[in-house]
């Protein structure tokens, strides 16, 4: 048929492109898809050449956080306090303003406390916070020569993270500590001590717990930090009352 002499065909034509492009429909489709991208064949008539495909990259595994490994605190308390003033692992690599712990194995009464005082240097608790405890070991009659003074962190850490000190290992390093040093009684200070030997919060001034072990068990006060004791004065008679019960 001869378009160009039927000019309504070629109208009807131009009409349906014109409609469909008002429409929005300016490409073309196909029903079957077809591959754009086709890497054409040699010249020879060989299979053609695909690019190397590409590597997805990998992800870093997350390992979280460091923790401590139980196997690596000493076992015996000769080498415990080496190690706790010179493992980097047990403060983030910092080995400086670590204070040592005082005293023998076997004592009457192990006191452990949050952490060393801003002032402390070579004396754990040299500061305001000692003399408090002096004044406390005098109430019940005992001298700080007489006890085994120990912290829970080395050195003095502002605000200190427990959840994550926790999750670290903070407690293996305490549980072995006590273990180590074989107290006959335990007296706790500060609410951020318990959680890592597994009990709650103190909500009072003082009451009394138990520090389980394998071996035994060491009755054990759990008491306000020293700080909390000096900001709270009427605090201390329940500490006083608490400690008779507990020695009665």
């Amino acid at each position: 048929m001869d378009h160009a002499a039927n000019p309504d065909f070629l109208t009807d034509i131009t009409g349906a492109l014109d409609w469909w492009r008002e429409a929005g429909v300016d490409h073309d489709f196909l029903d079957e898809p077809r591959e754009w991208l086709a890497v054409p064949e040699e010249e020879d008539g060989t299979a053609p050449r695909r690019p190397p495909e590409r590597r997805q990259p990998v992800e870093p595994a997350d390992t979280g956080p460091p923790r401590l490994d139980p196997a690596a605190i000493p076992a015996e308390l000769a080498a415990f306090t080496p190690w706790w003033m010179s493992e980097p692992l047990l403060d983030g690599g910092a080995t400086a303003g670590r204070v040592a712990p005082q005293g023998a194995a076997g004592a009457k009464l192990m006191v452990v406390v949050e952490e060393p005082e801003a002032e402390d240097r070579e004396t754990l608790l040299s500061g305001p916070q000692g003399k408090l405890l002096d004044a406390i070991l005098s109430a019940f009659g005992m001298r700080r020569e007489e006890v085994y003074l120990a912290s829970a962190l080395p050195r003095h850490t502002p605000a200190p993270d427990w959840n994550a000190l926790n999750q670290f290992g903070i407690g293996h390093v305490l549980a072995r500590h006590v273990a180590l040093a074989a107290p006959e009684r335990l007296l706790v200070f500060g609410g951020g001590i318990l959680p890592l030997i597994g009990h709650e919060s103190p909500q009072r001034p003082a009451v009394l717990r138990k520090f389980n072990q394998e071996e035994r068990s060491i009755p054990m006060l759990a008491a306000w930090g020293l700080p909390a004791l000096m900001r709270q004065p009427r605090a201390k008679p329940v500490l006083w009352k608490a400690w008779l019960e507990w020695t009665a």
